[in-house]
């Protein structure tokens, strides 16, 4: 973030206990990092504050761009061109028109342990 080098850090604490003093440096250094740690804490808030709105923007455009499709297919298409539903995932087209051959594969299942149930 601040691109700090060994150089320049080694700068930092010879002004530091110049002006400090060695005897209240490690004071100082927990001041300092009470201090930094508050400014991170209060950063990461506002960031996910800042976040959270920005999703919330995004999925409301979303929702706006879903429901004029929606209407601009329900406006393209009449209401008695809507063909059948496709059947389910594993299903043959054959079996989802049979009546009642879905509920024969479902009442053959045993389970192997009774225990189970």
């Amino acid at each position: 973030m601040f691109d700090i080098g060994a150089s320049e850090l080694l700068l930092i604490v010879v002004v530091a206990i110049l002006v400090i003093g060695p005897k209240d440096m490690p004071a100082a250094l927990r001041t300092a990092g009470r201090l930094i740690g508050k400014i991170r804490r209060t950063s990461a808030h506002f960031r996910s504050g800042f976040d959270a709105m920005v999703r919330e923007a995004e999925m409301e455009e979303m929702e706006e761009k879903w429901k004029a499709q929606n209407a601009r297919i329900m406006a393209e298409t009449p209401a008695g061109e809507m063909g059948p539903l496709p059947p389910p995932d594993g299903a043959s087209a054959e079996s989802a028109a049979l009546p009642g051959a879905a509920d024969e594969t479902a009442d053959d299942k045993i389970p192997e342990d009774p225990k189970a149930v």
